[in-house]
């Protein structure tokens, strides 16, 4: 694998150059329409949980983790470029000159055959959180979701899974420390430029009350309350993530504070993650 974190990092510094707040002042013009909510966070933080609880909403279809935003806005900019190669710092520059409400209306085009025929449907990629502020611009009624957990238990359980070919700052625990204090800075910075678009669920919360939490997620998306949102498990509906075996099972607190059996060995990171300004206990 040939990887290295400084280019991910020079991507996301270049998002909260170029999405600044004054690129929220009301002057985009947006495609008109509330049918998608977005699912965005750090892998294994509670993300399918989430859209498992949102899912079993009988107005909610889960569509699955697409990549269309991306695919759509990537051919978009190459459209823009007339064909010339880009870099990633003038990729992401490029995409702030684009049609947002053709880029929304295009999107939604692009999930139709992952539908169905309900109102609502759940995009969980959940990558999509290095777009939630374009996201907001191309349609600015959809709903964003995004899925805290405690950052050590987060670095520890990306740190644990294999991926394949997903997430390549996963294999590296200095790198792992650098991307995830990089993601939290976004996500600090979308809060800041966009305030209350994104709503923040942690996944210690759900665990400690899935009946209140799914009331707020509920209210949030604009949907009346459903009791098969508490009773996800008995959802039967396939799940392809790391997380197929546990939304088969009631919520448990088991992997909370998981990270602690293996304090001495994640330590640097814990002390990289602090220095970073980014608490842990």
């Amino acid at each position: 694998m040939r990887y290295d974190v400084a280019t991910d990092l020079g991507i996301i510094d270049r998002i909260c150059k170029v999405y600044s707040a004054d690129r929220f002042d009301g002057q985009v013009e947006g495609f008109d329409n509330a049918e998608a909510i977005f699912v965005i966070g750090m892998p294994r933080t509670g993300t399918t949980l989430v859209e498992r609880i949102l899912g079993s909403h009988p107005d909610v279809c889960a569509a699955g983790e697409l990549n269309e935003f991306g695919l759509e806005l990537t051919r978009q900019v190459s459209a823009l470029a007339a064909g010339r190669a880009l870099s990633r710092p003038e990729f992401v520059d490029a995409t702030a000159r684009l049609d947002f409400k053709a880029l929304g209306q295009r999107y939604l085009e692009r999930v139709l055959p992952y539908r169905d025929s309900r109102p609502v449907f759940i995009d969980k990629l959940p990558f999509n959180y290095l777009y939630a502020g374009l996201i907001h611009l191309a349609l600015p009624q959809a709903k964003i979701v995004s899925v805290r957990r405690n950052p050590l238990d987060t670095c520890y359980a990306v740190y644990k899974q294999l991926f394949k070919d997903a997430y390549p700052f996963s294999y590296d625990l200095t790198e792992l420390g650098q991307y995830y204090a990089a993601y939290d800075r976004l996500m600090r910075h979308w809060d800041a430029v966009m305030p209350g678009v994104v709503h923040t669920v942690h996944y210690e919360d759900v665990v400690a009350d899935v009946r209140g939490q799914a009331q707020r997620l509920l209210q949030h998306c604009a949907l009346g309350w459903d009791e098969r949102c508490v009773r996800f498990h008995e959802n039967a509906r396939a799940s392809t993530t790391a997380s197929a075996l546990q939304v088969r099972q009631p919520v448990y607190d088991t992997s909370i504070g998981r990270w602690r059996r293996y304090a001495d060995q994640l330590e640097p990171l814990r002390l990289q993650l602090a220095a970073a300004g980014i608490a842990c206990d």
